[in-house]
């Protein structure tokens, strides 16, 4: 053990105590906390559903342009550990739910083949105040384990939005309108993965999922460690 293990021991992300863990990255007893989504699921934003093969009224009614996505944990089963990962420094968080979701989305992953796992950016002001973007940091470990190449350097954020959380239903779509723009040529990627923590309302996916359809690219999907209302 090193001085850098001694000062930044690793923690479980579900219960952030500093002890031996697994390969997992979790420790034995929180593993079992862990409750991944179940199908049937949404073709297109991946809620649970009853039936397979349909595409819920939200997606029906939203005409979303991302063309399909994944959430991996229950949202009740995470929701405390990715408020730590956001807001209370824990940016190792990411080396593990990163993990996780590669080994939970593997076959999913193979089936959709991108070229690149793209990280949902972080206006400037938020980055610098948080100190990292957690996006990249689980697209870096995806990555890590995948062998897909992470893009971050496509797209930057214009906005400095107010979370989905705090605005309407009916203000979402303007809260996120030109949010984002495409900063290097994207033709030759005919398919993007984007990566966030959690997908709520699926505004934020989508408004970044058009400027890059816009710019050329032919698909984008969507992975999340979770989802909202689950």
């Amino acid at each position: 053990m090193n001085i850098l293990d001694l000062l930044y021991p690793d923690r479980c992300p579900l219960c952030d105590t500093a002890r031996p863990i697994n390969e997992t990255g979790v420790c034995p007893e929180c593993v079992k906390k862990l409750i991944t989504i179940k199908g049937p699921f949404c073709e297109k934003c991946g809620r649970p559903m009853e039936e397979e093969g349909k595409i819920c009224g939200e997606c029906e009614a939203s005409n979303f342009s991302f063309d399909g996505g994944k959430s991996i944990y229950t949202y009740a089963s995470v929701s405390d550990s990715i408020y730590r990962f956001k807001y209370m420094n824990r940016a190792a968080y990411g080396k593990t739910f990163g993990r996780l979701m590669a080994r939970e989305a593997a076959d999913w992953l193979e089936w959709i083949k991108p070229d690149a796992l793209v990280p949902v950016p972080l206006h400037k002001k938020r980055l610098i105040k948080r100190g990292y973007n957690q996006a990249k940091e689980l697209a870096d470990a995806i990555s890590e384990v995948s062998g897909i190449p992470v893009a971050d350097y496509l797209v930057t954020r214009l906005k400095n939005t107010v979370p989905q959380k705090l605005v309407g239903k009916n203000g979402r779509g303007i809260n996120m309108k030109k949010a984002f723009i495409v900063r290097e040529n994207v033709v030759s990627f005919k398919r993007i993965v984007l990566i966030d923590d959690i997908f709520t309302t699926g505004s934020t996916i989508d408004s970044l999922a058009r400027e890059l359809k816009d710019a050329g690219v032919k698909e984008v999907f969507f992975l999340t460690i979770s989802r909202g209302g689950t």
